[in-house]
């Protein structure tokens, strides 16, 4: 019997909601429309690649660094990703809708403040993929207000974002080096971690999660910063956040999305996202409501 070709993915479409830029910046409120499952290689270009998920990224969304590590490691895409100039980046994901802000930064900056080319390093690649940087989080947060609602002097302010963003590259960059290269998590481990905190219905607690992975919880905490750069709390919260997003996009009250995600009140809620994404609730739903009109 004959198998039928499996059908060929529909390409994403895009579109730029808003657009600001200089010679050293290029930043844009962009909308992906992914109607299809996602498999796609970015073109390498000369400026690092910032992006920052204003919604939830769809589910499974992972990448790989194929002339790096080969045809089949693709680790999980954070709400913050970078890509390095003259770098190629592997994408795979199922079907859905986000908005970004991306920016293409000119690598001169960053160079210039280090004093010399990065090298780009098995280690400092996989931190590319989910970026857990506060300060790097809120200067995006700031870029993006500014992109879409430009003030006086616009320009001006976008070049000074762009210096500290060179700043805060470096610095991770660095940061990253500077870890010890053993000590982390066993990738089992890690995706284990992964495949339960998918359970948006309950929160684990460090005890479950150690338990799963069969080590201490002094064992999971260490390792697991060792690996993943921030906290093992820090990173649970990040993912009920997106869990609490994808909630209010599918049309749940800020009510219903706080005590479903365990919190004693909405405020509690409130209190905790806005933290978290930067925006209220109800102002990340109004947000999400002007993504789908387009």
């Amino acid at each position: 019997m004959t198998v039928p070709p499996a059908p060929a993915a529909t390409p994403a479409t895009i579109a730029v909601e808003a657009a600001l830029a200089t010679p050293t910046i290029d930043a844009r409120i962009v909308r992906f429309d992914m109607p299809s499952a996602q498999d796609n290689v970015t073109a390498p270009s000369g400026r690092y690649h910032v992006n920052l998920c204003l919604t939830p990224r769809p589910l499974n969304a992972r990448a790989g660094y194929v002339a790096h590590w080969g045809p089949h490691r693709f680790d999980r895409l954070g709400d913050i990703f970078l890509v390095p100039p003259g770098e190629s980046l592997h994408f795979r994901g199922d079907p859905g809708r986000q908005a970004s802000l991306t920016c293409d930064l000119s690598p001169e900056p960053v160079a210039a403040l280090i004093g010399r080319e990065l090298e780009w390093t098995d280690q400092r690649l996989a931190a590319t993929l989910d970026i857990t940087s506060a300060r790097i989080r809120a200067l995006l947060f700031r870029m993006t207000e500014e992109v879409r609602h430009p003030g006086l002097a616009a320009e001006t302010m976008l070049d000074l974002f762009a210096s500290e963003l060179a700043i805060e590259i470096g610095r991770f960059c660095l940061e990253v080096h500077e870890r010890p290269v053993t000590g982390g998590l066993a990738g089992w481990r890690l995706r284990l971690i992964d495949e339960r905190l998918a359970d948006e219905s309950r929160a684990p607690g460090l005890a479950e999660l150690a338990d799963i992975c069969n080590i201490s919880v002094r064992q999971l905490t260490r390792g697991f910063r060792t690996s993943r750069g921030c906290s093992i709390g820090d990173h649970v919260e990040q993912r009920r956040m997106e869990a609490a997003k994808r909630r209010l996009m599918a049309g749940d009250s800020v009510k219903a999305v706080a005590f479903a995600m365990g919190f004693a009140s909405p405020s509690s809620f409130t209190f905790a996202f806005r933290r978290a994404v930067g925006i209220s609730p109800n102002q990340f739903r109004q947000r999400q409501l002007r993504v789908a009109k387009g």
